[in-house]
Protein backbone atom coordinates (compact mmCIF):
# COMPACT_ATOMS: atom_id res chain seq x y z
CA UNK A 1 0.00 0.00 0.00
CA UNK A 2 1.51 3.45 -1.05
CA UNK A 3 0.77 6.65 0.57
CA UNK A 4 1.92 10.45 0.04
CA UNK A 5 2.83 12.58 2.64
CA UNK A 6 1.39 16.00 1.50
CA UNK A 7 1.82 17.89 5.00
CA UNK A 8 4.20 18.63 7.75
CA UNK A 9 3.17 19.93 10.89
CA UNK A 10 5.16 22.83 11.04
CA UNK A 11 5.05 23.06 14.65
CA UNK A 12 5.50 19.61 15.86
CA UNK A 13 8.42 18.91 13.42
CA UNK A 14 9.91 22.02 14.39
CA UNK A 15 9.96 21.26 17.83
CA UNK A 16 11.60 17.73 17.44
CA UNK A 17 14.18 18.90 14.92
CA UNK A 18 15.05 21.63 17.79
CA UNK A 19 15.59 19.08 20.58
CA UNK A 20 18.05 17.42 17.81
CA UNK A 21 19.55 20.63 17.00
CA UNK A 22 20.13 21.12 20.93
CA UNK A 23 21.65 17.85 21.11
CA UNK A 24 23.53 18.21 17.99
CA UNK A 25 24.62 21.52 19.93
CA UNK A 26 26.12 19.79 22.68
CA UNK A 27 29.10 18.61 21.03
CA UNK A 28 30.42 22.59 20.63
CA UNK A 29 29.93 22.44 24.18
CA UNK A 30 32.21 19.56 24.62
CA UNK A 31 34.95 21.77 22.43
CA UNK A 32 34.03 25.18 24.01
CA UNK A 33 35.10 23.98 28.10
CA UNK A 34 38.66 23.12 26.89
CA UNK A 35 38.96 26.10 24.77
CA UNK A 36 37.81 28.50 28.42
CA UNK A 37 40.29 26.47 30.47
CA UNK A 38 43.34 26.29 28.31
CA UNK A 39 42.99 28.73 25.78
CA UNK A 40 44.53 32.59 25.21
CA UNK A 41 41.92 35.55 25.20
CA UNK A 42 40.61 34.96 21.66
CA UNK A 43 40.43 31.62 21.76
CA UNK A 44 38.55 31.66 24.84
CA UNK A 45 36.16 34.33 23.39
CA UNK A 46 35.36 31.86 20.98
CA UNK A 47 35.10 29.06 23.73
CA UNK A 48 32.58 30.90 25.26
CA UNK A 49 30.32 31.55 22.06
CA UNK A 50 30.81 27.42 21.41
CA UNK A 51 29.64 27.03 25.08
CA UNK A 52 26.12 28.87 24.02
CA UNK A 53 25.99 26.69 20.81
CA UNK A 54 23.16 24.41 21.91
CA UNK A 55 21.03 27.18 22.56
CA UNK A 56 22.29 29.33 19.11
CA UNK A 57 21.48 26.01 17.24
CA UNK A 58 18.15 25.28 18.73
CA UNK A 59 17.12 28.73 17.75
CA UNK A 60 17.86 28.99 14.58
CA UNK A 61 17.06 24.81 13.75
CA UNK A 62 13.78 26.13 15.07
CA UNK A 63 13.23 29.06 12.53
CA UNK A 64 14.52 27.54 9.43
CA UNK A 65 12.37 24.30 10.30
CA UNK A 66 9.46 26.03 10.11
CA UNK A 67 10.44 27.84 6.89
CA UNK A 68 11.30 24.28 5.57
CA UNK A 69 7.80 22.84 6.73
CA UNK A 70 5.87 25.41 5.61
CA UNK A 71 8.03 25.53 1.59
CA UNK A 72 7.43 21.45 1.86
CA UNK A 73 3.77 22.13 2.86
CA UNK A 74 3.44 24.71 -0.68
CA UNK A 75 5.10 22.57 -2.85
CA UNK A 76 3.71 19.20 -1.86
CA UNK A 77 0.40 20.57 -2.79
CA UNK A 78 1.91 21.54 -6.18
CA UNK A 79 4.14 18.96 -6.88
CA UNK A 80 2.70 15.67 -4.42
CA UNK A 81 4.68 14.79 -1.69
CA UNK A 82 6.81 12.49 -0.20
CA UNK A 83 5.46 8.85 -1.52
CA UNK A 84 5.98 6.16 1.80
CA UNK A 85 4.98 2.55 1.28
CA UNK A 86 3.12 0.90 4.48
CA UNK A 87 3.02 -1.97 5.44
CA UNK A 88 0.25 -3.54 7.91
CA UNK A 89 1.87 -5.96 10.85
CA UNK A 90 -0.06 -7.52 13.23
Amino acid sequence: MKKQMIRISILQSSKIMTALYVLMGCIYTLIGVPMIIFGSHQIRIVGVLYLFMPIIMGIVGFIFFCIFAAIYNALAGWLGGFEVEVKDVE
